[in-house]
């Protein structure tokens, strides 16, 4: 008998949550098939086993958190006796004895019954397994229809919050299982349709207070508490870390980037001449943060204090990119970007957001990060402040590309500027050398042409 365990599928994970079992208990597990999706602090990562064997139990059911090492569930390679749900390793219950711990194998998801387990008194094993017909007669209860609802524990309890009923509906996840997807898509459309049909209230429709419509009103008015996901409770956690133990302080310059348009528009139209994909103005600004942060390599440091507070200088530049995805904030991580040409930078982002997206991306593309530059200028955000990424020691939060009125060879012109804030860990860097590094990134943005060479 072998137990699984929570493995640690990347360097600062420390709990993983269950998304989604691709096996079931009695399933024959084979070397190399997907037990199970895992959701970490940086992705959602598809699991294989190491072993062959039958599936025996799950511990861990899909939406549950459990710290690394914790037992998720048995698989009988046929080396020892099977565990009985009553005798299979619990999470809270110690070893047995006749189970080695191994990270290798995972399993899959038990198909949940829609019905809560204090519905109907549990069975005992002396008692005879009662069939679907006598349950009716002898507990009046109608026979179980043929479509059967499976759903994750987050969508189970999100459906009992908003009455979906579950049993109607056939769920998008494996095996047509129930996600919480499926739930809130159900209660968008309720409440777009309740929209509707109050949108012109008449004096017959008003509520009378106190009616029944009005509880109604207060019920669909009330707030939703959901449980946060993995990788949220990450974020939570290693930012407000860094906002607690880092001294920030921030620096801001401001770009001229007309010749930076100019440029990329130039750069574009021939892309397109040779059918070739667009490049963007953060691609420019990468290769210039990485450039600016080979001339001044003091910023590319992280603070160390165990076992003595020290300084690391990083040789290569590695640039983190912030990208929004469905799971929550991720930073992939550009290698030897100062290297790279503009083209090299566009394509490798177009790659990241596309796997970001998909959940698709691994630890590796998330490990590595010297420095972060953070982008919010196509939400048409003009300035921001972000907060350090450990162990890193700065990162550059990028504004919108604005319109401003300018002096320009002495004379007030419009012109295209954008904002560039630094923010720092001030126990290695200093007020000045921040200040340079972003003289640096102007004077490589103003003349872009050297991003290309």
């Amino acid at each position: 008998m072998i137990q699984i365990t929570m493995p640690r599928l990347s360097d600062t994970m420390e709990e993983g949550a269950i998304s989604a079992w691709h096996k079931h208990p009695g399933d024959i597990v084979e070397v190399g098939d997907i037990l199970v999706e895992i959701e970490t602090d940086k992705a959602t990562m598809e699991y294989e086993a190491y072993d062959a064997g039958t599936l025996t139990e799950i511990l861990v059911p899909e939406g549950e958190n459990v710290a690394i090492g914790t037992p998720i569930a048995t698989l009988d390679d046929g080396s020892g006796p099977a565990l009985s749900p009553a005798d299979g390793q619990r999470a809270d219950s110690p070893s047995d004895e006749h189970t080695s711990p191994t990270t290798p194998t995972f399993v899959p998801a038990p198909a949940f019954d829609t019905s809560s387990e204090h519905d109907h008194p549990a069975r005992t094993s002396e008692d005879p397994p009662v069939e679907p017909q006598q349950r009716e007669r002898s507990e009046g209860i109608p026979a179980p229809a043929e479509h059967i609802a499976f759903a994750s524990p987050l969508a189970r309890k999100l459906a009992r919050e908003h009455h979906v009923d579950i049993a109607t509906v056939h769920g998008s996840g494996p095996g047509g299982r129930l996600v919480r997807a499926d739930v809130e898509a159900i209660i968008d459309a309720d409440q777009s349709a309740a929209a509707l049909e109050h949108d012109v209230p008449s004096t017959a429709t008003l509520p009378v207070p106190g009616s029944a419509s009005t509880h109604h009103q207060q019920d669909t008015d009330a707030d939703v508490t959901t449980p946060m996901t993995g990788t949220r409770k990450v974020i939570a956690r290693r930012l407000t870390e860094s906002a607690r133990t880092i001294p920030h302080f921030t620096v801001t310059a401001v770009a001229d980037a007309d010749a930076l348009i100019d440029l990329r528009t130039m750069v574009n139209a021939s892309r397109i001449r040779q059918d070739t994909a667009k490049v963007s103005l953060n691609d420019f600004i990468v290769k210039a943060a990485a450039l600016a942060l080979a001339a001044h390599p003091a910023i590319n440091v992280s603070y160390q204090d165990d076992p003595d507070p020290a300084i690391t200088q990083h040789t290569a530049v590695n640039i983190g990119i912030a990208m929004a995805a469905p799971a929550g904030l991720v930073v992939p991580v550009m290698t030897h970007a100062d290297t790279r040409s503009v083209s090299s930078i566009s394509a490798a982002s177009r790659s990241f957001s596309a796997r970001a997206a998909d959940r698709k991306l691994q630890p590796a593309d998330m490990t590595g990060g010297t420095f972060t530059v953070s982008n919010l200028g196509m939400f048409g955000a003009e300035s921001f402040t972000a907060i350090i990424n450990p162990p890193e020691s700065a990162i550059l939060a990028v504004g919108a590309a604005t319109a401003d009125a300018a002096v320009h060879d002495g004379n007030l012109v419009v012109r295209h500027r954008i904002r560039l804030t630094l923010s720092a860990d001030h126990r290695v860097i200093d007020g000045a050398l921040a200040a340079q590094y972003l003289q640096t990134l102007t004077s490589l943005l103003e003349d872009p042409i050297s991003l290309l060479l």
